[in-house]
């Protein structure tokens, strides 16, 4: 039986270094004063809709699945329609990471099933762990740099494994430095034919759910890691080659400080849009906390939601949107056959590079 010792051999001694210790302060410290600045926002959906698409958009543009923030935007306010095949991955992303947070709220645990049960939201048409030999994992040149496990039931044993790790407390390891390991391992099984970097870049999020470090699955990391991308790949072979798992913890500790840093300003800044478009909303004398949270909820919002979340008919919600455009308070866009009106402040706040 294969073990994630043999795989990814770690002697926990080579962890125990200042370095380590001193991100790791830093970011335990970030983590929390972002779960604290998320509590501020009393409407979750306003959070979960905005920054859980940025994670979707930003882990897929790591796999070369690149969409524009107006195609992501208009394909969630209309899934049913036509959508880029980029802008549908993303959103089977978002709706995989759905899932698992059901999963995880339901069960408090990370099971082989749920990752499976995840993996298949992402690629629902290669599902389940690799029963055929083959996969191998190349640099740009073609060259092969690593070759996973190929026995269908060595994945299966060292997915066991895993899940084991997953739920298991670890007294003398931060959950921080658990997540670390246990993604750089679940990379190394790379259990499924596709989906494996997705999948793992969930596990994270759920990871810190599931160990109580966050309340909504809104901290993105795939932000920070897709603009330093090469050194992503170039530690997570580094361990691989070199055992050099320091380098690859301190990444990720990194990781985790500059998300929470970046997570932290566009809160706050969500928090006094919020504020300012609510001071402008009372003016209106159709003002409602429910037509305030719609144009939070969706920032590319319909005359079919203001609808639903208002209880109001289509003729009286056109009329609402279309006094917000003329005082400039949304930007009006025609595409296709519908009219998307666009919360300009939030659109700046979820696209602005940090």
């Amino acid at each position: 039986m294969t073990t994630l010792d043999e795989l990814t051999p770690l002697d926990t001694v080579t962890l125990e270094t200042v370095a380590v210790y001193r991100k790791l302060a830093e970011s335990s410290r970030l983590l929390g004063e972002f779960k604290g600045v998320v509590a501020t926002i009393p409407n979750q959906r306003i959070l979960l809709s905005a920054l859980l698409l940025q994670e979707a958009k930003d882990s897929s543009a790591i796999e070369n699945i690149v969409t524009t923030h107006d195609d992501l935007f208009r394909s969630a306010a209309d899934e049913h329609l036509a959508q880029s095949p980029a802008a549908k991955e993303v959103l089977r992303y978002r709706q995989a990471l759905d899932v698992g947070w059901s999963l995880v709220r339901h069960h408090g645990l990370l099971t082989s099933n749920h990752i499976q049960q995840i993996q298949g939201t992402l690629e629902p048409t290669r599902s389940g762990f690799r029963k055929v030999p083959g996969t191998v994992l190349k640099d740009q040149s073609g060259r092969v740099i690593y070759t996973p496990p190929q026995d269908a039931r060595a994945i299966v044993d060292l997915m066991s494994s895993l899940e084991r790790e997953l739920n298991e407390p670890a007294a003398s390891m931060d959950p921080l430095v658990r997540m670390a390991i246990l993604h750089h391992r679940f990379e190394s099984i790379h259990p499924f034919y596709d989906g494996n970097g997705r999948t793992g870049r969930i596990l994270n999020v759920l990871f810190l759910l599931k160990e109580g470090l966050l309340d909504l699955p809104v901290l993105y990391l795939s932000h920070h890691i897709v603009r330093t991308k090469p050194t992503y790949y170039r530690l997570l072979q580094s361990v691989r080659e070199d055992g050099d798992w320091e380098s690859w913890v301190l990444y990720m500790l990194t990781a985790v400080s500059e998300s929470a840093r970046d997570g932290i300003s566009r809160v706050n800044a969500i928090r006094e849009a919020l504020l300012t478009t609510k001071r402008e909303l009372r003016a209106f004398p159709f003002y409602s906390q429910d037509l305030l949270n719609n144009l939070f909820t969706h920032p590319y919002t319909k005359v079919s939601f203001v609808e639903q979340d208002l209880g109001v008919t289509r003729i009286t919600a056109t009329k609402y949107l279309n006094a917000l455009a003329e005082h400039g308070m949304l930007q009006k866009i025609r595409a296709g056959k519908s009219n998307y009106y666009i919360n300009t402040r939030l659109f700046s706040i979820l696209t602005k590079e940090t």
